[in-house]
């Protein structure tokens, strides 16, 4: 099976710019070579701040975007976003017993878990409560021997980069509490960082991707800024077959008209 996994858009309203970048144009444009390109994914996962500011505006432009995509979207909340209006705007997105934007979707033999890790409270930087947490808990021994893919906004750990690890998952003990001895999770999908990353963390692999609009520069020194950058924006086309995870990035602002063709060589 193939699906997309898309983050981090940072719309504002409609033809206003973000970091002198246009969030919405972008998105269209990531829609559009998603329709072209992988119209038979089978469905895609948006990995939170829908919105820089939590604008309606901007949640009503990105509910009407990815309207046209060919196959079923579903979302989480990031730092950025507003829980409430983020529901208006995509009002079948399912919710846990606690009001969080918490979903567990079956496809085939497997099973995807939709997290929600923002907290007001905590500014830039993620949580999850012990509530969130026995949920999880709960989801996963469920699953049984069935293989199980997160996705979450906030990376759980360090990545190198300080000034972002300073607004990661801050407090991360209840999900390694709910995911310890958990054999069933193969991957852990993650968005925030604006950056291709991926690896291995207690056994499980991870990837995170580009956002959409802006990056965020690779600098393992400076912990209290962070700089963007206008690095090219991509979406993620993952691959599943069983064990096999393969997880590509496809950059849709390149020009691909010219292509040229030629036979592998023996």
């Amino acid at each position: 099976m193939k699906f997309i996994h898309l983050t981090d858009t940072h719309l504002v309203a409609p033809g206003e710019a973000l970091h002198g970048l246009d969030p919405h144009a972008n998105l269209l444009a990531c829609v559009a070579a998603i329709r072209a390109r992988h119209a038979d994914a089978a469905f895609c996962v948006l990995t939170g701040d829908l919105v820089d500011n939590g604008d309606p505006r901007a949640y009503r432009g990105a509910s009407q975007a990815l309207a046209a995509m060919p196959m079923p979207v579903h979302v989480i909340p990031g730092n950025h976003d507003d829980r409430t209006a983020l529901l208006e705007a995509f009002p079948h997105t399912r919710l846990d017993e606690h009001g969080f934007v918490q979903q567990v979707i079956g496809h085939g033999e497997a099973l995807f878990v939709l997290l929600d890790t923002l907290e007001p409270q905590q500014g830039s930087a993620g949580a999850y409560c012990e509530r969130r947490a026995n949920w999880l808990a709960a989801r996963l021994a469920e699953a049984g021997d069935a293989p199980v893919y997160l996705f979450m906004h906030h990376p759980p750990f360090p990545i190198g980069i300080p000034a972002m690890d300073r607004i990661a998952l801050l407090d991360a003990r209840h999900f390694e509490r709910a995911i310890r001895g958990a054999r069933n999770v193969r991957h852990i999908f993650f968005g925030h960082v604006h950056r291709p990353v991926s690896g291995h963390w207690q056994g499980i692999s991870f990837s995170t991707l580009y956002g959409t609009n802006h990056q965020v520069l690779l600098d393992l020194h400076e912990p209290r800024y962070i700089a963007f950058t206008a690095e090219p924006p991509s979406y993620g086309v993952v691959l599943l077959d069983g064990d096999r995870l393969v997880v590509h990035n496809e950059p849709f602002l390149a020009d691909i008209r010219d292509i040229r063709t030629t036979a592998p060589r023996a």
